[in-house]
């Protein structure tokens, strides 16, 4: 049992036991050790194995029995009799937010609710609004959760997807008679979240069944979909869904080009194939004759249509087809472009590696400057900085620079949004940063004329260089807040903000159709993985394919300039001020 699987564990416990109404502190002690594990970077077989689990502090012998056994034996009997008392769907009432252990357990003992078909069923019956403790309010966003969650059922998250595809094209790469292989549908275009994987491959007829046998047979296949020579599904254990197509080597840029989508775009195409007399469908191109067209790969296939060709993250039928018929298509930013990493935080709030480390890792990456930009002091529950804390972090961050010369880490905060559109430093604090990232954490719930007037007050602030996650939208979680878009990119402009594409796997905020807005609008824009460790760094090249969805090129994006450049523009928008 891996670290994940033991978290869930002891979560999924912390929850049973106040479903039973155990003692709050003997739940808590579960949540704690959840908690706990998460900040570690070890592997849990190498806190057992080393004995270094019992020396943790909040990780008392008790739980360290428990967790032992489980990473030992894949099993817990406390879990298992906690489990049988009660019905394996009541942990689905976790993922409508608001709900935690104290009200489901209402719901569990008053009116029987362990699942949630029953309590969007009570919902609409209006039993929840008269239950104490609940209300109209709270029934009201209940039902909100469960269309959400309806709405996004078997949707992943593209980090999880993008993980188990390359693992598995590199799998058909190494296979003696694969020919081709590359991932197609909407993970190659780049979309935010994904339904499955779709993969095309070409091979020779003859070692077609041979490498569909190869690829259902994976140790990681929960289940077997379909099973042909041309066509197989294959359904993950973690229930994503991957499609494999082999096809010949002719056939095999049609095919990748057909199956990547998007299917406006490929109707678009074929529209554009009538035009010039041919007929495209997604195994050629095919004269009046009858007779294909042979593309070496899709370069070719958008040149049969007199076009350039058009990277895969923009195949939307957004324009793009008209642009590369006038060869105006962008030059998209690329992974190569970035030179720094902006937004990361700090042991010296809620990070878990310290700046050192972060610049370190940062530097190994190829990348030339770091920042960092700790939680603001409303953010308590971040570990927030005071006024006094971020001072001194200035002076580490001042003797880090002068260890290392050619590497810069440059000192910002991000810096809380309040209800007012107040930002939560005075400028005087500001003023000694390099650079502020704003961004809203709290009382996410207001109209859009609200929620656009405060963020719109907060960009006012002449030290305000970045806002953060724009939208705060976690995905498959919620959705972001509503804002007049048109009046934040103008702002943006006229007070010289940089919007922020933050590339954390579960916010991907900016959505791409406002990147291109903004990008219209003339706003520059910052790729962010809003990293907490040094393995979020890497985030950012996820931000990369939602940028070049949204047109980007490397002149939109701030932190493609050299560490010089982008020193001179900080200095520049504080000169501002004076």
């Amino acid at each position: 049992m891996n670290k994940n699987d033991v978290i869930s564990v002891l979560e999924r416990i912390a929850i049973l036991l106040e479903l039973k109404g155990e003692n709050p502190f003997k739940s808590r002690a579960y949540e704690n050790g959840a908690r706990i594990l998460k900040t570690r970077e070890e592997t849990i077989e190498a806190l057992v194995e080393t004995g270094k689990l019992s020396e943790i502090k909040g990780v008392g012998k008790a739980l360290v029995d428990k967790i032992s056994t489980l990473v030992t034996t894949g099993s817990l009997a406390y879990y298992d009799n906690l489990r049988a008392e009660f019905p394996d769907t009541i942990f689905d009432l976790l993922r409508i937010p608001g709900l935690g252990g104290k009200k489901i357990k209402v719901l569990y003992e008053k009116l029987g609710i362990a699942s949630l078909p029953e309590l969007e069923i009570a919902c609409k019956r209006n039993r929840i609004a008269v239950l104490s403790g609940f209300g109209q309010r709270t029934q009201d966003k209940i039902l909100q959760g469960i269309d959400f969650i309806n709405q996004h059922q078997g949707q992943f998250h593209v980090h999880i997807a993008l993980k188990i595809g390359a693992k598995i094209k590199q799998s058909l790469l190494d296979h003696a008679h694969v020919i081709r292989v590359e991932i197609a549908g909407s993970l190659r275009r780049a979309k935010e979240i994904v339904k499955d994987v779709d993969i095309v491959a070409s091979a020779e007829p003859e070692h077609h069944q041979e490498i569909m046998d190869f690829f259902v047979a994976s140790d990681e296949v929960e289940s077997i979909i379909a099973h042909g020579k041309t066509k197989s599904s294959i359904r993950m254990k973690n229930g994503l869904a991957v499609d494999l197509r082999l096809v010949s080597d002719a056939e095999f840029p049609f095919v990748l080009h057909h199956f990547t989508g998007s299917k406006e775009h490929n109707t678009a195409m074929r529209r554009e194939a009538k035009k010039v007399g041919l007929k495209m469908n997604e195994y050629g191109l095919f004269q009046e004759t009858g007779d294909s067209l042979q593309c070496a790969d899709e370069t070719e296939i958008f040149s049969a249509l007199n076009m350039a060709f058009i990277p895969p993250e923009m195949r939307e039928d957004r324009g793009e087809i008209e642009a590369a018929q006038t060869n105006d298509l962008p030059e998209l930013v690329t992974n190569q472009d970035l030179r720094g990493i902006l937004h990361n935080h700090s042991t010296w709030s809620d990070g878990l590696n310290s700046v050192e480390e972060m610049a370190q890792t940062c530097q190994e990456m190829g990348m030339h400057y770091l920042g960092i930009a700790d939680h603001s002091e409303s953010a308590f529950y971040a570990n927030g900085l005071t006024a006094e804390r971020l001072q001194q972090q200035g002076n580490e961050i001042a003797d880090l620079n002068k260890k290392n010369p050619d590497f810069r880490i440059f000192h910002g905060t991000e810096c809380d949004i309040l209800t007012d559109g107040a930002l939560d430093f005075p400028d005087e604090v500001l003023a000694e940063l390099d650079y502020v990232v704003i961004s809203v954490h709290s009382k996410l719930e207001m109209s859009e004329t609200e929620a656009t007037d405060r963020i719109l007050k907060a960009m006012q602030n002449p030290f305000a260089t970045i806002l953060g996650h724009p939208t705060g939208r976690i995905l498959l979680g919620r959705k972001g807040y509503s804002l007049n878009y048109q009046e934040i990119f103008a702002a943006a402009v006229e007070y010289g903000v940089v919007i922020e594409i933050n590339t954390n796997p579960f916010r991907l905020d900016l959505d791409w159709r406002y990147i291109r807005q903004a990008r219209d609008a003339g706003v520059k824009l910052s790729i962010n993985p809003d990293a907490h460790k040094t393995t979020g760094l890497a985030d950012m090249f996820l931000g990369v394919g939602l940028a070049r969805k949204g047109w980007l090129t490397k002149k939109d994006v701030l932190n493609t300039l050299s560490k010089n450049e982008i020193a001179a523009y900080f200095s520049h928008k504080k000169n501002r001020v004076r």
